[in-house]
């Protein structure tokens, strides 16, 4: 299998979880402590502890059960208790217990920035000698690399976004997968004359709006040039290039469904699985939830069309778990996390959910899937405002959002969007700063 190239900008390609040769944990896990009691564990039966374990991925539930099984088989003294919150309230639940020191044993973290601020604030474990976690690429690990060099998650997932669309409804009005951006509104202007919703589309919940800019945008600026020019501060975020990506997300309302200024993730996700809506920009990790609740769903997915006559794919690292610095079970936690890095994970983590696992060397069996990876080897570009411009107080990703919400409101134009994101990043984004 061969070994992917990553771009410069791109530095969070999905394919690095199918370029290198299969791993496992190696080497000996962390022995159990004893310790009685735990920041929100507690001690089962006789010698047992019970590790608490918190995520945003409430649909997640049902697949975690049959992994914790598989790891509590050979630790039979250790019981993983999986407590998700709502994706929309983790940040302020878990903050909030960290700082009152009631926090899970075991905690996934935001991706970049916002993962990385938890360690500085001294609520992680750090895991540079943890078992297995060298066999990640560098650049996997950086999405939960501190600014002081160490690792503080084991990556999880690796993540791409992109159009989904219904194969049946486009096949009804004999439609193919847009090659540029006056195709894709061509086709949105055919199913909306035919009375089919072109997206399913919400702007209720921010971070929506942060990921379909991440979709359209690069096709105005074709890629990663830009990326680097902007990284580098030699461009800002009022060049035409990404006021145009504003002016297109601005562009595309007319195909949204009505109201849809305060529809969320679950009425749109319904729209499409109930083929009320022929496209959905989302990312790989809505495919298996997708498909669970249509299993028949004609699903398949098209990249970013871009300017210059390509195509471009957005692509993060996604989450990572780590191990509270106060946890009073942390050797068992830490045991759990070197798991983590097995590719008997990886393999429970991919057949369950249908997503690229961050463990080198672990494939799926499923068809789009495998699309999304290949078309990572050489046309993928950075979720920019994850994984670069996630800094602030307000981030500028958060900037961004509650823009586009004004603009969809009708309080701000793109270019007025454009010099918020600006503004924003200059305050902290070194090459920016005066």
């Amino acid at each position: 299998m061969k070994r992917y190239c990553l771009h410069t900008a791109a530095s969070v390609v999905l394919a690095a979880a199918m370029a290198l040769a299969g791993c496992s944990g190696g080497g000996e896990t962390a022995k159990p402590s004893g310790e009685q009691g735990g920041s929100q564990g507690g001690q089962g039966g006789s010698g047992q502890v019970t590790l608490t374990m918190n995520s945003w991925r409430v649909e997640d539930t049902e697949g975690y059960k049959k992994i914790i099984q598989a790891f509590e088989a050979e630790n039979p003294g250790i019981k993983i208790d999986f407590k998700p919150l709502k994706a929309t309230e983790y940040d302020t639940i878990l903050n909030t217990a960290l700082q009152s020191d009631s926090g899970p044993d075991i905690l996934q973290l935001r991706p970049y920035a916002p993962g990385v601020s938890l360690a500085e604030a001294g609520h992680l474990e750090p895991l540079d000698n943890l078992p297995g976690i060298r066999e990640f690429p560098q650049d996997v690990l950086a999405a939960a690399t501190g600014k002081d060099g160490k690792v503080y998650g084991v990556p999880l997932s690796l993540n791409s976004t992109q159009i989904y669309y219904n194969k049946k409804i486009f096949d009804q009005y004999g439609l193919k997968e847009p090659k540029s951006w006056d195709e894709l509104i061509a086709t949105a202007k055919t199913l909306k004359e035919n009375g089919v919703v072109p997206f399913a589309f919400g702007a209720k919940e921010g971070w929506l709006l942060s990921l379909s800019h991440g979709v359209i945008a690069p096709g105005t600026y074709n890629g990663n040039a830009f990326v680097d020019k902007l990284l580098k501060g030699e461009s800002t975020f009022t060049s035409p290039e990404f006021v145009q990506s504003l002016q297109r997300m601005q562009e595309l309302a007319p195909y949204f469904p009505e109201n849809f200024v305060g529809l969320e993730l679950n009425d749109i996700r319904t729209m499409f699985f109930t083929e009320k809506a022929a496209m959905f920009i989302n990312g790989s990790f809505e495919l298996e939830g997708l498909k669970k609740m249509n299993p028949d769903l004609p699903i398949d997915f098209f990249p970013m069309p871009t300017d210059d006559g390509s195509t471009v794919l957005t692509t993060w690292v996604d989450g990572s778990y780590a191990v509270n610095a106060k946890s009073k079970h942390k050797q068992e936690a830490l045991k759990f996390l070197a798991f983590m890095t097995t590719k008997k994970f990886g393999e429970l983590f991919a057949g369950e959910f249908k997503r690229i696992s961050a463990v080198p060397g672990v494939s799926t069996d499923d068809p789009l899937v495998n699309k999304m990876a290949e078309m990572s080897q050489s046309i993928a570009t950075p979720y920019l405002m994850v994984v670069h411009f996630a800094e602030g107080n307000p981030s500028t990703k958060k900037t961004l959002e509650n823009a586009l919400q004004g603009m969809y409101l009708g309080k701000l134009t793109p270019e007025q969007v454009a010099q918020e994101v600006q503004k924003s990043a200059e305050k902290w984004f070194p090459a920016f700063k005066k």
